[in-house]
Parts: structure tokens; C-alpha cells; sequence
């Protein structure tokens, strides 16, 4: 029955336009070039990052995303640039979207403890499915499966489109706050010959850091990050917010979310969705951060979805080059997961 009811989501999603969310990261800032443009660039050089994650896995036809990363920071320039690649693929159909993007941002000193980051980026997606991985409700009859159908399946299995975001961060050395405008075109994302825009999004995001010892950015540091990330988009919107307990190469971390007290969408059904744990190691000489998070269902469907597995590897290099002092980089103080 479950892969019955996520056959008939994906193929409402198809024949008639909805509102539809992006996939996101419960490691925001882990995935920092998919949260804003405005991150390309927040090492003293270059930097890798991987993430994977698998929400719902006891549901037939979970969701399963990956993003790789990449981005440098170039002094002279006081920019940064950085691109990434990003799949997110949905249910027994395979219902997949695909972004390759471009990034910039320019660094700029506002105050004397203060800077602002504005970025832009630039992106293609690809949306597709395949269609013979779906079963229709007309298969099903008390003989058990039939493999014909009486349902036309489309021609087109697949829309490419181009898209872009503005982002705008701004930032001391103990505090943060920012946000993105993204799908500023709301392209077509439609796999018939209809319309079926795609929302723009809305995302603010900040958060303090809290010293207990050491100073920030340093090997010795042990310091409480306090962060938030909103999202809106269509009608729908939720909030993380959370802590970072950050000792030396360690990590720990914890955040719920959803808008329990201020928006449901029908009676009866509050906005829950999960609380998440981290942990995470700083391999400093090999410049290596692995973290891994899991997010506990709390909504009504939490005996049926499995939680959620996340993992993300960043890998730093090329951090000294040599900084003329008025390039010195200015390093964004979020986590880095």
C-alpha cells in the first residue's frame, strides 16, 4: 500500500501543477554552497565537500540526495567562487532532479568588526523520471500483478532548465546572519505540456557563537553554536534551530524542526517533523571534518519513515597561501556542519 500511495503522489505531481519544496540538508552548514552563494569562498583557500543523505528509508521509494563541492578563496580578488553538483531522487519512479551551479561572492568591509558577503549564482537542472518503474492503480487485481495499464505514459521523461539566486551574508567574528532568494525565474519544471512553476524560496539563516575557551577558529577552541535556518517556499515553510557543542576536533550537536505553535497545515496535523543528533571528528592533519546526524520522526508518521541518515565529509587544502595583509581572509564563524 505504501508504494501504492507514493506511485499516486508522483503521478498528481505530473499531471498538475503543486507546490513542491527543495531538498534540504539537516547539515545546513555543512552544505554551505547549497544553503547560499554567499559561503563560496569561507576558507582561507580550497575546500572539498561531500554530502549524502537518506531520508525515510523505510518507506518503498525513499528519498536519496547527493551533493559534491567545491570552492576557493583568492585573495587578491577578495572573492570567492565556487560550483557544485546536486541530485535529489524521490520515490519507486525516480523522480530526479539534477542541479550543476556556478558561484560568486565579493567580500566587502562594512564596519570595523563587521562584513558582507553578496553572492550570485548561476545553475542548470534537470528533471526526470523514469516511468517503467511505476505501478498504476489498474495493474493491481485480485490475480496480482498485471504489467499492462490502460494509463498513457508520456513521451517525455525529462525538462532541462536554466535558473539563479541572490544571497547576501553578513558577519563578525563571533556572529552571523543571512539570506537567499532562490528559483528568482520560477522556471517551468513541468514534464508535459503544461506549466508547473517552481516556487521561489525564501531562506534567512544566522546564528552566535558562544566562547567557553580559546579563541575562535583555533585548534584550542571550545565554544556553543547557537543556529537557525528558515525556509519558505510555496505555501509551505519550516525552521531549524538547534546548538553546536564544539571542543578541539570535536562536535556534537542537536536541533529540532518545524513551527509547532504558529502554523498547521490542516486541524489536527501540527507542524513536527524530526529532531536531529550529530556528532562529528576534525582530522587536523589530514584537513579532514567527517560528521554524521540522524533525524528522529516526530510527526504522526513516526513509526513509518525510518529517520533519516546524513553524512558529510569536508576536505580543506591549499590553506596558506601567502596573504598580503590587507587580503587577509575573513572566515565566516557558523560551524561546519
Amino acid at each position: 500500500m505504501n508504494k501504492i500511495a507514493i506511485t499516486i503522489l508522483l503521478i498528481i505531481s505530473l499531471w498538475k501543477p503543486i507546490f513542491s519544496q527543495d531538498a534540504h540538508f539537516t547539515q545546513f552548514y555543512a552544505s554551505p554552497l547549497y544553503l547560499a552563494p554567499s559561503f563560496a569562498g569561507n576558507t582561507a583557500g580550497s575546500r572539498v565537500i561531500v554530502n549524502f543523505r537518506d531520508q525515510w528509508p523505510a518507506i518503498p521509494g525513499a528519498f536519496v540526495t547527493y551533493s559534491i563541492s567545491a570552492d576557493h578563496f583568492f585573495p587578491t580578488l577578495n572573492s570567492g567562487l565556487g560550483m557544485y553538483i546536486f541530485r535529489d531522487q524521490a520515490g519507486s519512479g525516480h523522480l530526479a532532479t539534477t542541479n550543476l551551479a556556478f558561484q560568486y561572492n565579493y567580500n566587502i568591509k562594512l564596519f570595523k568588526k563587521w562584513d558582507i558577503r553578496p553572492g550570485l549564482q548561476f545553475y542548470y537542472t534537470q528533471r526526470s523520471i523514469d516511468f517503467s518503474e511505476l505501478v498504476f492503480n489498474d495493474q493491481y487485481s485480485n490475480g496480482g500483478l498485471s504489467y499492462t495499464s490502460s494509463i498513457e505514459i508520456p513521451s517525455q521523461n525529462k525538462v532541462g532548465y536554466f535558473d539563479f539566486a541572490l544571497s547576501a551574508l553578513i558577519y563578525s567574528n563571533i556572529q552571523w546572519f543571512g539570506f537567499t532568494f532562490d528559483h528568482i525565474n520560477t522556471p517551468n519544471q513541468s514534464l508535459k505540456n503544461t506549466v508547473s512553476e517552481v516556487p521561489l524560496k525564501f531562506v534567512f539563516f544566522g546564528g552566535y557563537k558562544i566562547m567557553l575557551q580559546g579563541k575562535p577558529g583555533n585548534t584550542n577552541e571550545e565554544s556553543i553554536n547557537l543556529a537557525y535556518n528558515y525556509r519558505a517556499q510555496g505555501k509551505f515553510d519550516q525552521i531549524d534551530f538547534g546548538a553546536y557543542w564544539t571542543k578541539h576536533q570535536f562536535v556534537m550537536g542537536m536541533w529540532y524542526r518545524g513551527i509547532p505553535a504558529l502554523k498547521q497545515y490542516e486541524k489536527g496535523y501540527q507542524n513536527n517533523d524530526m529532531l536531529a543528533i550529530l556528532a562529528g571528528y576534525d582530522f587536523l592533519s589530514l584537513g579532514l571534518k567527517i560528521a554524521y546526524s540522524y533525524d528522529f520522526t516526530i510527526s504522526k508518521l513516526v513509526a513509518q519513515t525510518g529517520g533519516a541518515h546524513e553524512i558529510s565529509m569536508v576536505l580543506l587544502f591549499n590553506q596558506n597561501q601567502k596573504l598580503k595583509r590587507k587580503y587577509k581572509a575573513v572566515i565566516v564563524p557558523c560551524p561546519k556542519f
